[in-house]
């Protein structure tokens, strides 16, 4: 079976810095991908690779066997590929429901910031999307008022919206309060999984990695150094020294 996506010989260097050296990966159809790795080791490289926000200097990636490398940011959301931010993406002065309104408009190919809000489907939709995030209680706040995990889930909702196939996601809980990470993260994969979204997330929280990803991807000098299991990889006296070991309690580096 073809794999969702196929990353195969990505190559791209920053000056004398090779931020991808030779990435070779395989995501399979509802597989939940955490991407773990020090700073500097190429993650958020990736994912801006794949979603069109950089172009390597060498290699291939397909989505569902077709080529979409050199596609724009916005050709390969309409294949069915979509991303959030470690920093969310809001219109900060419009509420929850307006944003995630404009997201459901934006994937019909409507692109003005006021008609969308007057189209009772998009208002629906996006009402139903937010209920599903357990957001119902703020639909009506301003984005400039929520706390960072209530961003952070606006912002994956309204990624939602475009209703991709696959989506990537940059450290989904950096900036989130201890109490609140576990309870989004549940949220949010119950989700993607009840929308049949397939997962890939740079993460930098070990339990978060152990108790939600199928597989995990550990990148180190613009490689992969490591993939399998959570039990597996998380557990691996290399990657315990390499990457658990540098992280701070909590796992809270910024991304790379």
């Amino acid at each position: 079976m073809t794999p969702l996506l196929q990353a195969k010989g990505l190559r791209l260097a920053f000056g004398g810095l090779k931020a991808a050296d030779g990435i070779d990966l395989d995501v399979e159809a509802g597989e939940f991908l955490a991407i773990i790795g020090p700073n500097g080791a190429g993650k958020t490289t990736f994912i801006n690779m794949t979603t069109g926000y950089l172009k390597p200097q060498g290699g291939s990636i397909a989505f569902e066997g077709k080529p979409i490398l050199g596609l724009s940011p916005r050709r390969i959301v309409g294949l069915g590929v979509a991303r959030s931010f470690q920093l969310p993406q809001l219109f900060t002065e419009h509420t929850v429901l307006q944003n995630v309104a404009l997201a459901v408009a934006a994937r019909e190919g409507v692109w003005s910031v006021l008609n969308p809000l007057l189209r009772p489907r998009f208002r629906d939709e996006a009402e139903e999307l937010i209920s599903r995030f357990g957001l119902a209680r703020i639909t009506d706040v301003r984005a400039d008022a929520l706390n960072e995990g209530a961003r952070k889930l606006v912002d994956i909702a309204m990624a939602v919206a475009l209703r991709p196939r696959l989506l990537l996601m940059d450290e989904p809980t950096s900036g989130v309060a201890a109490a609140e990470k576990m309870g989004i993260v549940e949220t949010l994969v119950r989700v993607l999984r009840e929308a049949g979204v397939t997962a890939v997330f740079v993460e930098h929280d070990m339990e978060v990695v152990g108790r939600f990803a199928d597989r995990v991807a550990v990148w180190g000098q613009g490689r992969i150094a490591a993939l399998g299991p959570p039990a597996r990889i998380l557990n691996d006296p290399e990657v315990q020294r390499t990457v658990i070991g540098t992280l701070p309690p909590g796992g809270t580096h910024a991304a790379a």
